[in-house]
């Protein structure tokens, strides 16, 4: 029986159409421009998109995953694919859909001759949680503060994969004041950043924007896991996600800001 969905393979030629699932109503926003631009580099580094579109509806999961030596997050994971996105959307939970392109993400590292796949997850936003992965064989490798875990699925006995152990210092290099640690690997990074920066205006913090433009600088600069985004606060890291000006008030009230 056909499976009632396709799996569409974004690239360079044909990304124009497909989108790339996130903000695909939002085409003129900075933030869209932003990936789009990001991702003529990302595909000729390895960096691949998959899309389950429904038969007659709507897109409803993808993943996005890329060479370890490329990888926008702060891990180290040569000969590794690294899955910076999983996500599942409406009415396409519950279906597998998940599952079914991490499984399509292991089977492209193991023709690609790679050491495995490894992924960095969050109990939090803007990253996958672990459960999805410990369901398809993957490991809990490693932690990393505040809430940070590195799965990882090993196809043999190489090296594995491994997060930074210098993260204190990482953001104590920021320095004084409020710095929004950004990259465009993510198109809600310019909202959230213009969203923070405005609320410690009002507030009376300085506040800044430094955009991590390499993989290799995430790698080495992120002041967390995640990578594609952080605010740091007076060379502390403050959060990794966007968040309202509420959060904003609170999160100073418990850093004695």
């Amino acid at each position: 029986m056909p499976e009632p969905f396709d799996i569409i393979n974004v690239t360079a030629d044909n990304v124009e159409k497909t989108g790339f699932f996130c903000y695909m109503s939002k085409r003129k926003e900075p933030g869209y421009k932003q990936k789009r631009a990001w991702l003529e580099e990302r595909f000729a580094e390895g960096m691949k998109i998959r899309i389950i579109h429904e038969h007659g509806g709507r897109d409803r999961a993808f993943i996005e995953y890329i060479p370890g030596e490329n990888a926008w997050r702060a891990v180290h994971a040569a000969g590794y694919l690294v899955i910076h996105c999983l996500w599942v959307v409406g009415k396409g939970k519950g279906k597998g859909y998940g599952t079914r392109l991490v499984q399509e993400c292991i089977e492209d590292a193991r023709i690609q001759g790679k050491r495995g796949v490894a992924m960095v997850s969050s109990d939090g936003n803007w990253l996958a949680k672990k459960e999805p992965f410990l369901h398809n064989g993957f490991e809990e490798t490693g932690q990393a503060p505040p809430s940070f875990q590195l799965l990882v699925k090993r196809f043999g006995a190489d090296p594995l994969p491994a997060f930074p152990d210098d993260w204190d210092s990482r953001a104590a290099a920021f320095g004084p004041g409020l710095t929004v640690v950004r990259t465009s690997q993510c198109p809600y990074n310019e909202n959230a950043a213009n969203e923070i920066t405005k609320f410690a205006a009002g507030a009376g913090i300085p506040a800044r924007v430094v955009e991590l433009g390499t993989a290799r600088e995430v790698q080495e600069r992120a002041p967390c896991a995640y990578g594609a985004f952080g605010v740091v606060y007076n060379g502390r890291l403050f959060s990794y996600t966007y968040f309202t000006r509420a959060d904003f008030e609170r999160l100073l009230a418990q850093s004695g800001g």
